[in-house]
This record gives structure tokens, C-alpha cells and sequence, in this order.
């Protein structure tokens, strides 16, 4: 044996606890310890000093020079017995867990018999290193995440699957919408294992369950599961039906309100309202009916005219004129002898015999309608021009 001994840890990042193996090693060995771990020296079956992280210098009854003349009525073997632990104080990620058995219930929703599993992953994180040397590791020489699972795996089991069971039939959930209450489970059973594992110097730093296991292929199951889905996609189905309707009616009244302001976009521009728009309908009309043989039978009013300015009144007015001249109706001629009306077609007057003169003209341009002496327009004694 050398004379002093270089005592570090050997082991692998997923194990919690690691005994060096050197045993009985010489006073003055060097002990060193890294950042993420924890050292005890143990003395005679006694746990003496924790070492944190550094370099120290180990003091035992084990010396060189002496130690094989003090061994010889123990055949060779020290009776200064030392040895050294190290726990990893890393938190150590991703351990998997999962039930030994299947939760039996009955489906709150559906009403039908139920067997179903669970399984996750946590992180432990070694926090009180006596305690989990004296009470979970004992005289082993190494603890690794397999082994602590399994320590722990009696009160893993009954807590899980005595709350999933609990939480599933009091809060009613549906099997096949588990899955969302995932994230609920997991805290809450991390609240309740917590104080388990702290009872051994290990902290439950994260818990999760990841998947809940279905009887996926059981015929009962199967069945429940076709009508669950069904029921859901008729809803769905109705939903987006309804959906695609109020679309649809929306896309039609915006297409009114469109065309609506479209339409009074182009009135303003071309300088004229929806009243004027329907007084031009009247007068096209108006133009239209050729049957017509007076104003009082076109159907409207001159006065209805008289709002809707000058570009109205010559439309109308045109329209008055054609509707004139197409009934035959224009201006009445009067006899220039007696003031007699004259028919359309009369050569002579049918009251005093008189041939019909051709139209007498004013000196100022206006054309004589009727007999008379002095001219409407300007006034003048008539001295006609023909």
C-alpha cells in the first residue's frame, strides 16, 4: 500500500451515492472533492466529516511505517477502519417511473369498466447527505437512479394510482379527454410525494406524468371510443355548418353595403341624389308612354319638376316635347279673323270661313300664336313680318 492515497470520486453523473474503494488508508491521504459533490469520511463505523467542494488532507490511525506491526494480531487487517462516500448533489434528470399494475374504475362519463396504467419522469436531487447514507444506503457501495427508483417505487405506486383513480371519478373526467388533466396530475401528485422522498434526504425537484395507458384494443373500450369520437364530430360538423352560414350571410349584406356605397359615390360624382336618380326614371318614363295625349295623362305632376334644378327641367321638358309630338298634340292654332282654335289638319276656319294664314312673326322674332295688337313679348303694336 502506498503511503498516502489520492481519494476522488470515480463514478458515472447518474449515480447518487459512490464508496471509493480504498479502505484503511494511510493518515495524510488527500481527499478532493468536486463542485457538485459532498464527502464523508467514515471512522471506525462512525460518520465524521462532510466535505464540500476542495482539497483536504485526511487524518486516520493508519500509519505507514507502524500499521503492519499494529495489524499483526488481527492477521494483516487494520483495526482503524476509515472509508469514504460521495454523493452527487446534481440534480439528476429524467428518471422514469411508470405503474407495476392498471387502476381499475368505472368510466364516470360513459359508465363502463375501466383498467388504465400511468408513467412520466422526474428529477431527484440528493439534499441531506447523512441522512440518505444512514437511512437509504446502509453499507452498499453505490446508489445509482434504478436502485432509487425501486427504493421509493411502494409509495410511488399506491399514491399514483390511488389519486389518479380518486381525481377521475370526483371530478368526473372523461377517459378520452384525459390527456388534458395531465399537467394538473402532476402537480399535484409532486405535492404529495414530496415529503416521502424528504424523509430520505432526497428532494423531488419536477414530476410529470407523461402519458396515461389506455386498454387501446379492448372491444368494450373500442366501442365507447367510436361513439365518443362520433357524437363529437356530429357536433363539429354542426358547428361549422352554422359557421358557414352566418359567412355567408355576412358576405351577402356586405356586398349590399358595397353596392350601396358604390352607387352613392357615383350620385356624388355626377351631381345628383337618389331623388333626382328617381325623378329621371319618372321622366324617361313619361317619354316613353306614346300613348299619352296630355300632361294629366302621363302620370305626373309639374310641380313633382320643380325640386330638381335645371338639368331635371330640360330632361323633363325634352321629354314633354317628345311625348307632344308624338301624340300629335303641339302647340293650338287660332284663326287670325275671328280668334277661332283651329283644328291641325283646317285649311280654313270652321267659324267665320277664313283661310288659314301662315304664322304672323314679330319685328322682335316671336311668332304669333293668336290674334291680337300688340306683340306679348316685346310689347309693340303689331306691324307683323311674314
Amino acid at each position: 500500500m502506498a503511503i498516502a492515497e489520492i481519494i476522488k470520486y470515480e463514478g458515472t453523473n447518474d449515480t447518487f451515492v459512490w464508496k471509493h474503494p480504498a479502505e484503511d488508508f494511510n493518515t495524510n491521504s488527500q481527499l478532493i472533492v468536486h463542485e457538485t459533490q459532498e464527502a464523508i469520511l467514515f471512522l471506525n463505523g462512525q460518520a465524521l466529516d462532510l466535505f464540500g467542494s476542495g482539497r483536504y488532507t485526511l487524518h486516520t490511525q493508519n500509519i505507514p511505517l507502524l500499521r503492519h506491526v499494529v495489524n499483526l494480531p488481527t492477521h494483516g487487517e487494520s483495526p482503524f477502519h476509515c472509508e469514504v462516500y460521495f454523493v452527487n448533489k446534481a440534480e439528476q434528470m429524467a428518471i422514469r417511473w411508470g405503474t407495476d399494475s392498471k387502476v381499475q374504475y368505472v368510466e364516470p362519463t360513459y359508465g363502463f369498466p375501466l383498467s388504465i396504467g400511468a408513467r412520466g419522469e422526474m428529477s431527484l436531487k440528493a439534499v441531506d447527505t447523512k441522512q440518505l447514507l444512514v437511512k437509504l444506503v446502509g453499507t452498499e457501495k453505490e446508489l445509482s437512479q434504478e436502485r432509487i427508483v425501486s427504493y421509493f417505487r411502494a409509495f410511488l405506486m399506491t399514491k399514483i394510482k390511488s389519486y389518479i383513480a380518486q381525481t377521475i371519478k370526483s371530478q368526473s373526467i372523461n377517459i378520452f379527454e384525459i390527456d388534458e388533466h395531465l399537467m394538473d396530475f402532476s402537480d399535484e401528485l409532486k405535492e404529495r410525494l414530496s415529503a416521502d422522498f424528504l424523509d430520505y434526504g432526497v428532494s423531488l425537484e419536477r414530476f410529470f406524468v407523461t402519458t396515461i395507458v389506455k386498454p387501446d384494443g379492448e372491444p368494450l373500450y373500442e366501442q365507447f371510443k367510436s361513439l365518443h369520437y362520433k357524437k363529437y364530430a356530429d357536433v363539429a360538423e354542426a358547428q361549422l355548418r352554422q359557421q358557414v352560414g352566418i359567412i355567408d350571410q355576412q358576405t351577402e349584406a356586405q356586398k349590399i353595403v358595397i353596392e350601396s356605397q358604390a352607387m352613392a359615390q357615383k350620385r356624388s360624382i355626377e351631381g345628383y341624389s337618389y331623388e333626382k336618380e328617381r325623378m329621371f326614371d319618372v321622366a324617361e318614363k313619361a317619354a316613353a308612354n306614346e300613348g299619352s295625349g296630355s300632361f294629366s295623362s302621363m302620370g305626373i305632376g309639374l310641380g313633382m319638376m320643380t325640386g330638381l334644378g335645371s338639368s331635371v327641367g330640360t330632361m323633363v321638358n325634352g321629354a314633354i316635347q317628345q311625348t307632344m309630338a308624338q301624340s300629335g298634340t303641339q302647340k293650338e292654332t287660332y284663326c287670325e279673323n275671328c280668334g277661332t282654335m283651329l283644328c291641325g289638319e283646317a285649311a280654313f276656319c270652321d267659324n267665320c270661313g277664313a283661310e288659314r294664314a301662315i304664322k304672323q312673326q314679330c319685328v322682335c322674332g316671336f311668332v304669333f300664336e293668336r290674334a291680337g295688337n300688340f306683340c306679348p313679348k316685346c310689347g309693340r303694336k303689331r306691324e307683323t313680318v311674314q
